[in-house]
């Protein structure tokens, strides 16, 4: 079984979080994660949060979790962050989803069946998070929220998926607020993205700034 895209779920969630942010200067972002993990029908939503940090995002996936029937859950590193994500939700009308505070190996060890991780990647454990998450059977969607800010730091999607029996069904790059790189995860056992016929090999590839796929026969 693998993740199905229903479009129908998605526009609602996306209409939804539209009127639910309208107040927020963050645009775009917060109505593309909420319409990807309605879609998906994602049933564990995972994000991680610092204090600090913006909250449409998390209104928005609130909201598609609502959609999907599904768990939403934030990671957060202290109990201040834990205080002030809290509080904020319910100033926006929001009520919470389950918070847990903690650090990544601590964390996502207890958390499974995963199918839309969204990070921060002014995080300095986001790589960490996307390594140790255990993926749904059914495939994921991840996603790198402000990827503008280590745009430098040799950041690959094959980097934390190699000791999966996954393979990456496509990365895209979108100048959405301060950049989202996403990344779609095949089901549990899913083919290789290369393959071997008549001693060659076809290889693809995916251009991580316009989407595009390439495949090249060696």
């Amino acid at each position: 079984m693998k993740l199905v895209w229903s479009p129908e779920t998605a526009s609602k969630a996306y209409i939804d979080t539209v009127r639910s942010c309208e107040l927020f200067h963050e645009s775009g972002v917060a109505e593309l994660v909420s319409a990807m993990a309605a879609g998906w029908n994602a049933q564990v939503i995972v994000e991680t949060w610092s204090q600090g940090g913006v909250m449409p995002t998390s209104i928005g996936l609130e909201i598609a979790s609502r959609h999907t029937g599904g768990r939403h859950v934030c990671i957060v590193p202290d109990e201040r962050s834990r205080s002030e994500y809290v509080r904020s939700m319910s100033e926006a009308g929001m009520s919470s989803p389950e918070v847990i505070v903690g650090e990544a190996e601590e964390v996502m060890n207890g958390l499974s069946g995963i199918d839309f991780l969204v990070v921060d990647s002014r995080r300095k454990d986001f790589s960490r998070v996307l390594r140790l998450a255990k993926l749904s059977s059914k495939g994921a969607v991840l996603v790198c929220k402000n990827a503008n800010s280590r745009a430098s730091s040799g950041f690959k999607w094959r980097c934390v998926l190699d000791e999966r029996s996954r393979r990456l069904v496509r990365s895209v790059f979108l100048p959405v607020g301060k950049g989202l790189d996403m990344a779609h995860v095949s089901a549990l056992g899913g083919n290789s993205g290369s393959t071997v016929k008549g001693g060659k090999r076809w290889i693809k590839h995916v251009d991580r700034h316009s989407g595009e796929v390439h495949v090249i026969r060696r």
